[in-house]
């Protein structure tokens, strides 16, 4: 090897480091890039992940407010009037005249009985009648024609007695023939039976055909008065005392005629939208049991309400002037008490024990443990997944959960 190859060729070795270094100086570069982005999301640069959401749920804001406790007690309806229609004469049914389930008027025609056997009674009442007014016509004219005979005593006093006599028998069997005109008259009116009351007609009890009775007082139908009706229901005898009382003392809000109102709830939980007023007429205590019936009279004008069926009664027997109200759903019962989740000012829930009085629709009554203004959890419990984690509060409304308002919340 020459001494110019010798010069040139140490040149090459340095070049390749540098090419080396500056491939290396990029790779370092990156690394240390990633590492700080990976390190930005935490605090401390360990790269733990951001947490979830505050979860939403739907909270209602107690407040102070009048309520009224009340009491909610089975009953039983009853119609206002009932009339059994029943045959009052003997005979074969020729006609039914009314629609079952109908309305009909008192005097309205139900049922046609064959008429014809009274029809030939009162005719020949009325031909009795006839004979024995044609009696009294004679008799009367004979005491009329010899009434001048015996004051010129030319005819005994004795046998003016006699025609005397004779004009009171046939003044007498005239009474006796009216009275068999009017009882024939009476029986042919029966053959057609009538509404005694004007109400609802049930099922017809007979049909065409049928021999009926006046002396089994064969049932043909019933007529109910059901535009108003009675609830009849019991309480104890101290609890009707306590009642008349708070009426008394004017702690419980009346009606202009100082009636005290009652709502009526169905078999499907819906109350009826016109209220009743309770009646304390007649009230007697069952020396077995201690306890009064009372009778709260309702208006039917829908017809919901049908003879015989069991209600519930909502009666108020207090007044809170200032209590709360809390959805029932908002409210844990347990053995250990009741308790409800308040959302505090860090927006964290916690529970709190309350006291619970008595239900008004679908909602409690709540006695003690809550202040105005504080937030109750009503809807969203199942989004709650880490306990104590914040929440976020939106407003309740009936009938819609929490997850309404986060959707909500999400697409603006």
């Amino acid at each position: 090897m020459s001494s110019s190859q010798r010069a040139v060729n140490p040149r090459p070795f340095p070049l390749r480091l540098v090419r080396l270094a500056g491939v290396t100086l990029p790779i370092a570069a990156l690394l240390a890039a990633c590492g700080a982005k990976d390190a930005a999301p935490g605090a401390g640069g360990g790269g733990a992940p951001a947490g979830p959401p505050p979860a939403t749920v739907g909270v209602v804001t107690v407040a102070n407010e009048a309520v009224a406790l009340q009491t909610e007690l089975p009953g039983r309806v009853s119609a206002v009037r009932v009339a059994q229609v029943r045959a009052r004469v003997n005979g074969v049914v020729l006609q039914r005249l009314f629609r079952e389930g109908s309305e009909v008027k008192a005097g309205q025609l139900l049922y046609q009985i064959d008429p014809a056997p009274y029809r030939a009674a009162f005719d020949s009442a009325q031909a009795s009648l006839a004979k024995v007014q044609a009696n009294l016509a004679q008799a009367t004219a004979q005491v009329e024609r010899y009434k001048p005979l015996v004051e010129a005593n030319a005819i005994s006093k004795q046998e003016f007695t006699t025609l005397v006599t004779a004009e009171k028998q046939a003044q007498a069997d005239v009474a006796t023939a009216k009275a068999a005109v009017q009882t024939a008259q009476i029986n042919l009116d029966y053959a057609a039976v009538t509404a005694p009351i004007s109400g609802r007609i049930g099922q017809a009890l007979v049909t065409e055909g049928a021999l009926v009775s006046a002396a089994e007082a064969t049932q043909l139908a019933v007529v109910q008065q059901t535009g108003t009706v009675y609830v009849n229901f019991t309480q104890s005898s101290t609890d009707v005392l306590r009642l008349r009382k708070a009426i008394a003392a004017k702690q419980l809000r009346s009606a202009g005629d100082g009636s005290l109102a009652v709502r009526v709830v169905l078999e499907d939980g819906s109350e009826l939208p016109r209220p009743g007023k309770l009646l304390f007429t007649d009230l007697t205590v069952d020396a077995t049991s201690g306890q009064i019936t009372l009778r709260a009279e309702v208006p039917n004008l829908d017809g919901l309400l049908l003879p015989g069926q069991f209600v519930r009664v909502r009666l108020s027997q207090a007044e809170l002037p200032s209590g709360m109200l809390l959805p029932q759903q908002a409210v844990t019962r347990t053995n250990q008490g009741d308790t409800v989740l308040v959302v505090g000012a860090d927006g964290k829930p916690g529970p709190r024990s309350v006291k619970v009085g008595s239900a008004q629709g679908n909602q409690w009554v709540v006695l003690d443990g809550l202040k105005p203004g504080e937030q109750v959890i009503v809807d969203g419990f199942q989004k709650m997944m880490v306990p104590g984690a914040p929440v976020k509060a939106v407003p309740w409304k009936t009938g819609a959960s929490a997850a309404a308002p986060a959707s909500a919340a999400a697409s603006k």
